[in-house]
């Protein structure tokens, strides 16, 4: 059986997330979305895809329940999102970690603020401290961190609360291109082991193509869905033969093409 005729056997992943007419204008009249309406599979990686400006953290944000939309609703797991909740977690593109605190603090922070017994959420933490690599830092600050490792403490953290939902805003923005595309490889074990639903803003066509189950395009603000794309790759040999594939490249050409016209 081919890959494309294995897919079509597949079921067909119910909504995690689903994002219905959302609207949003900023103060001002600055008109950022106009009604968006997507879902979001659960236990896939979904990019957020578009020209720079187009509202892309904007949307994440709203799902994420940080700032409110103009119009419209977001549900999760069949429940409206009236503000941050448990079953969402982010990963900002700064990292966002306590200065103050080390990793194995950082790390637990989420379960401290549940209540969890300290003893508990240290055997948490320190599961996913070892799972994006960082094991042996427990008791590093973020000042002797790497950027790349301030990023992996930043994802430790998003996981360790044991979220459905991991909304990542750019995460791999502020690390070398060596260490992003180790992240990215790291990316792809994480969800097949982990089976949670991820939403990824991107600005990169390539880490979109490489990463994702789902690729929604937005337009140019005020944002719409231009397009859905779902990269046809056979992801069994290795990341080298993955990115030399006729399929990988031939995807990312065709993105790149329907992107430009927002560049003239």
């Amino acid at each position: 059986m081919t890959a494309a005729a294995a897919a079509k056997n597949q079921p067909t992943p119910r909504s995690m997330v689903e994002v219905r007419h959302i609207s949003k204008t900023y103060p001002g009249g600055v008109e950022a979305l106009n009604d968006i309406s997507i879902d979001f599979a659960e236990g896939q990686l979904t990019s957020l895809l578009g020209p720079s400006g187009c509202g892309k953290t904007t949307l994440l944000k709203i799902i994420a329940g940080l700032i409110p939309a103009s119009s419209g609703e977001v549900m999760v797991d069949g429940r409206v999102v009236t503000g941050p909740g448990p079953e969402r977690a982010f990963v900002f593109q700064d990292f966002a970690l306590m200065p103050w605190a080390n990793v194995m603090r950082n790390v637990a922070f989420g379960l401290e603020l549940k209540g969890v017994a300290r003893s508990e959420r240290e055997a948490v933490a320190e599961k996913y401290i070892a799972s994006v690599g960082l094991k042996g830092f427990e008791k590093a600050y973020p000042h002797e961190l790497s950027g790349g490792m301030r990023q992996r403490a930043g994802l430790a953290r998003a996981l360790a609360v044991n979220a459905k939902v991991l909304l990542m805003d750019e995460p791999f923005s502020a690390v070398d291109e060596q260490t992003r595309r180790k992240f990215q490889e790291d990316l792809l074990e994480l969800i097949a082991r982990e089976r949670k639903t991820f939403l990824f803003v991107t600005h990169s066509i390539e880490e979109a193509v490489y990463v994702s189950d789902r690729i929604i395009i937005l337009s140019h603000r005020p944002s719409q869905v231009s397009s859905i794309v779902e990269p046809a790759i056979v992801r069994g040999g290795g990341p080298d033969r993955i990115r030399r594939d006729p399929a990988y490249l031939d995807t990312v050409e065709s993105i790149w093409q329907s992107l430009k016209r927002y560049l003239d």
